[in-house]
């Protein structure tokens, strides 16, 4: 009796050993078949989503519109300088511009309309002589006049215009010692008559003085130049005025027309000590167009302000909306999956900060705490993550009864270690989606708080650009390349995220792609 009860033990104890090890091996072998299915279950999703978003020409358009933007990103880095987006409400940076000047286009080269001159800014450096073309050139000399030596920098321009120059400007910055140099100016017409416009001494008094380098400027209105025009006005068979000198120096002789052909501006500098040097100096022939995009009120070039605008606008869109969504995302998965007393605490939190009022407290806070763009970023993620927060519990809530969720909690493996490997996952392609749709909402909530004033005033912003052209009232003055260019800039922008995300949306979301 005892042998056989000894023997039922030993049956008993093997079979429940059997019991024990045999529901473990079941549940590693259904997690790895779950795992390897999963992966390349993944792998061909991934494929057939790549070739379906292919396929999709509103995805394929917001693409395009994307390398744009990120070429203009790459341009303003590597093709600008760097203290155009420094210096970009600093107006001396801009003096040689010209106010207001529409696009060299805008008339579309002189075949609608009148041809009105374009701004020229023509430089002795060659690398600075971005406006030496065609038959507009710059020519160096240096002679000895009694010893004197006699630097001369002379501006070949070729004007076609209808209308005459707004004004004109000589620029200079030398090298002197004691002895102050002088410098002379003449112009020489198409018809070849010479006119002596401008003669005098540089002195600090005159052109301010950095130690031993003096910058200059000299202008149309100087008085100088209008007691030298007055020996020439025999010279014209009707009335001129000399406190107009662009007007009268291209004028015909002969009747009230402009005068076109070849002008050079001789400017001579009179060096009186060996050491002393010309460094630069500047032809700026005021015109009513200047560069791609035009200038504003405070002469800045457009072009300079809308494309630095392209990295702006890109990382306020993208920093904001990557980042309230993976705070959302994280926050709504720990409340679905935790459930009960934490998924209730966490959705009435999420409720409060869902319930205030989101503008209202963007300007309290710009305001009071200032107005960086990196708090604007702040501000925004701060009132950007409740959407997806809730989003991402309701999912949470359905993946967590999944067979490889559970199978996963039946081996032992944490709570954090689900949550990352097993549930993240499952929501990444929903997150992406969410991502692209929310950065036009980003760029437009900067774009506001610039356009009311808002808005970081130290860089260029296409939204402040806005707020400055509303400020001057660019619509009422016609100025439309102030209003329209970046206007259009975010409504692109805000379209090729809108695109992409929504194709990725009706490629993930099944509903949406039987519609």
């Amino acid at each position: 009796m005892s042998n056989k009860q000894a023997d039922n033990n030993n049956n008993n104890s093997g079979s429940n050993a059997d019991n024990i090890e045999f529901p473990t091996s079941k549940k590693n072998l259904i997690l790895n078949n779950n795992t390897s299915d999963k992966s390349i279950h993944n792998i061909n999703n991934n494929l057939t989503f790549i070739s379906e978003f292919i396929r999709r020409k509103s995805g394929i358009a917001g693409v395009i519109i994307l390398l744009i933007l990120v070429s203009m990103t790459i341009y303003a880095f590597f093709g600008i300088p760097f203290a155009s987006f420094k210096e970009w409400n600093n107006p001396n940076y801009w003096i040689d511009n010209p106010r207001l000047a529409s696009p060299i286009w805008s008339d579309f080269f002189g075949y609608l309309g009148r041809d009105t001159p374009e701004h020229l800014i023509l430089s002795s450096s060659v690398e600075n002589n971005d406006a030496n073309r065609g038959a507009n050139k710059v020519t160096i000399s240096t002679t000895n006049e009694n010893g004197i030596n006699v630097v001369t920098h002379s501006y070949h321009i070729n004007y076609n215009s209808d209308i005459p120059p707004n004004d004109f400007m000589i620029t200079y910055s030398l090298h002197k010692e004691k002895i102050p140099p002088a410098i002379e100016i003449e112009l020489i017409r198409p018809n070849n008559n010479k006119f002596d416009i401008y003669f005098d001494s540089i002195t600090p008094s005159i052109s301010g003085s950095n130690q031993s380098i003096t910058l200059g400027r000299i202008f149309s209105t100087d008085s100088l130049i209008h007691q030298k025009l007055l020996d020439y006005l025999k010279f014209y068979n009707y009335k001129q005025e000399t406190s107009k000198p662009e007007v009268m120096l291209f004028s015909n002789h002969e009747n009230r027309s402009i005068m076109k052909g070849n002008y050079t501006f001789n400017v001579k500098f009179y060096l009186f000590n060996n050491e002393d040097e010309i460094l630069n100096s500047k032809l700026i022939l005021g015109g009513e167009k200047f560069g791609l995009m035009g200038t504003d009120e405070l002469r800045r070039d457009l072009t300079v302000g809308l494309v630095w605008g392209a990295p702006v606008a890109l990382f306020i869109g993208l920093s904001v909306s990557t980042i309230s969504i993976v705070i959302g995302m994280i926050y709504g998965i720990i409340a679905g999956y935790k459930g009960k007393r934490t998924d209730e605490s966490l959705m009435r939190i999420n409720d409060i900060f869902y319930s205030l009022p989101t503008l209202p407290l963007l300007i309290i806070m710009s305001l009071f705490l200032g107005r960086s763009i990196f708090l604007i970023v702040l501000f925004l993620i701060f009132f950007g993550w409740m959407g997806t927060a809730k989003i991402s519990r309701s999912l949470a809530l359905q993946i967590k009864n999944f067979q490889y969720v559970e199978a996963a909690k039946l081996i032992g493996q944490s709570d954090i270690k689900i949550i990352f490997k097993h549930i993240i996952p499952q929501l990444l392609p929903l997150t992406f989606a969410s991502i692209a749709i929310s950065v036009p909402g980003a760029i437009l909530a900067e774009a506001s708080l610039s356009f009311i004033g808002l808005g970081d005033p130290s860089i260029p912003t296409w939204g402040q650009i806005l707020h400055e052209a509303h400020t001057a009232a660019a619509a009422s003055r016609g100025l439309w390349w102030w209003l329209i260019p970046p206007g259009m800039l975010i409504a692109l922008t805000g379209l090729a995220f809108v695109l992409i995300g929504n194709t990725i949306d009706s490629l993930l979301n099944p509903k949406m792609k039987r519609m």
